[in-house]
């Protein structure tokens, strides 16, 4: 399955990491270095969950980052999930 939010749309962001060399000056160093970039992936924060929505008596089962269940927790399962078109 799609590492992606199903209530906010948050997926794989595409990144860098700085390979860097060298002793720090104030370690007695002649300074860092950076040797190269490094591709990579920064993974969402991504749950499988079972929610329950008392308006529909039934539970629905959603793949969600964790800043999405706080959305959940605020706003409430029937609205949240009703705004991002899963029901």
């Amino acid at each position: 399955m799609a590492k992606i939010c199903q209530i906010t749309g948050v997926g794989v962001t595409r990144g860098h990491h700085i390979h860097r060399s060298g002793k720090a000056k104030k370690e007695g160093g002649i300074g860092r270095h950076i040797t190269k970039r490094v591709k990579r992936c920064i993974l969402p924060n991504l749950r499988k969950k079972r929610i329950f929505v008392p308006e529909l008596n039934a539970f629905i089962e959603v793949k969600l980052t964790a800043r999405a269940l706080k959305t959940v927790d605020k706003n409430g399962a029937y609205n949240t999930l009703k705004a991002a078109g899963l029901i």
